[in-house]
């Protein structure tokens, strides 16, 4: 079979056909399932489950994930193990992210809101996450997954799904969804960090955490993560106050500034930064101007924390800033910096794209351990895709086709 480019990986309904990941599969079953499946007949139906949502077409029903690999005499065998079975999808992660900590080394854990849109209210967690569109519902399910990132490649290895107070709060939604009783009320921005200190309990490395928007209080934003331990990277807004740390600057002794006034203020140490932009491919290259300005953290109560850093980043050197980041990671240089921001934009695509193929968005029962457990083994079907094509390279469909 001859090489050549693809207009774009993961967008090919019969990618399954062309790049048969058997061996992958066969290579992460092994080392995955062991742990947290215990009987052999476990691990052999959550092995095919892996390989229908490769497989399957459009969306991937129990039904269509059985059509795929054993007709309709596998439905049940395939249902139960997602619906009713007692298997735990903690350690199955945890061997998930330890697997891919060798194959695809991530530069940085990329914290992902992912929005599943829902008809109906019985869905567990569903409610109105989501803004409305036309012809689209309102309402939704709303899960953060952690994803490791590098400029190469991304998989999420770890999720937590949001639960409005609603669902909580409600005995008979509880019962009927099976939420354990251990599950509490939290905040988006909670579930985010909830996500990552469970990541924490694994014998990974740590990574700083990318983090898409900080949500309403910043300050309780960058001590949570203090707290945990991890150094933060978060997208925050031009009106975001700072204060300027550093003598030497504009703003130094003037308090409280927005992160815009702060940049512009600045704007003539500007440097340009070259960085690949996951949207259109890894040999596209663009070139950014961005500053880092020294500033103090926000703290709760209004005082001053810990020494970070301010960056701010033009697209078009003639218009405002388009991006503005804060990090704990002051003594980072800030091309890298930038660069790290740039995999909250791989996430978001590959989050779209080849999460949508991979399933993820797709469990169509009612209870918490299902959604769990579908989610888990869809983004072992991920990892499987992002290490055939690690591994294989990326080929023209057509070409492969006749070839």
């Amino acid at each position: 079979m001859s090489r050549a480019v693809f207009s774009g990986p993961w967008t090919d309904p019969g990618w399954a056909a062309v790049h048969p990941p058997a061996d992958i599969v066969a290579e992460l079953s092994a080392a995955l399932f062991p742990r947290a499946l215990r009987r052999k007949d476990q691990r052999w139906w959550a092995e095919q489950y892996v390989r229908g949502l490769l497989a399957a077409d459009g969306r991937k029903s129990v039904r269509r994930i059985a059509s795929a690999v054993g007709g309709g005499a596998a439905e049940q065998s395939l249902h139960h193990l997602i619906a009713s079975s007692t298997w735990s999808w903690s350690p199955m992660r945890e061997e998930l992210a330890r697997h891919l900590q060798d194959a695809m080394p991530p530069s940085a854990w990329v914290v992902q809101p992912m929005a599943i849109p829902k008809v109906g209210e019985h869905s567990v967690g569903v409610g109105r996450h989501l803004v409305p569109r036309p012809g689209r519902p309102d309402n939704g399910q709303q899960a953060f997954g952690l994803w490791f990132a590098s400029e190469q490649a991304s998989a999420p290895v770890n999720w937590r799904l949001h639960l409005p107070g609603g669902w909580i709060r409600d005995p008979e939604r509880r019962r009927r969804a099976e939420i354990p009783d251990g599950v509490v009320e939290e905040t988006p921005e909670e579930c985010a960090a909830a996500v990552v200190r469970s990541t924490l309990k694994w014998r990974v490395p740590r990574r700083p955490v990318v983090l898409g928007a900080a949500g309403p209080d910043l300050a309780a934003t960058t001590r949570r993560y203090q707290e945990a331990g991890v150094p933060l990277l978060v997208r925050v807004s031009g009106a975001t106050a700072v204060t300027v740390r550093e003598p030497s600057l504009p703003g130094f002794g003037a308090g409280p500034l927005s992160a815009g006034r702060v940049a512009d203020s600045v704007r003539a140490l500007r440097r340009p930064v070259r960085w690949a932009d996951p949207l259109d491919g890894p040999t596209l290259v663009r070139s950014s101007l961005v500053v880092g300005v020294p500033v103090t953290l926000p703290r709760a109560g209004g005082d001053d924390g810990r020494p970070g850093l301010l960056i701010g980043e033009w697209s078009d050197p003639r218009r405002p800033p388009t991006e503005f980041w804060l990090t704990d990671l002051d003594r980072t240089p800030v091309p890298a910096l930038l660069r790290l921001t740039k995999l909250a934009r791989r996430v978001t695509r590959d989050c779209a794209t080849a999460g949508q193929q991979a399933g993820l968005r797709d469990f169509v029962g009612r209870s918490f351990r299902g959604w769990h457990r579908h989610t888990t083994l869809a983004s072992v079907a991920y990892a499987a895709r992002a290490l055939a094509d690690a591994d294989y390279g990326v080929f023209d469909v057509q070409e492969a086709r006749s070839a």
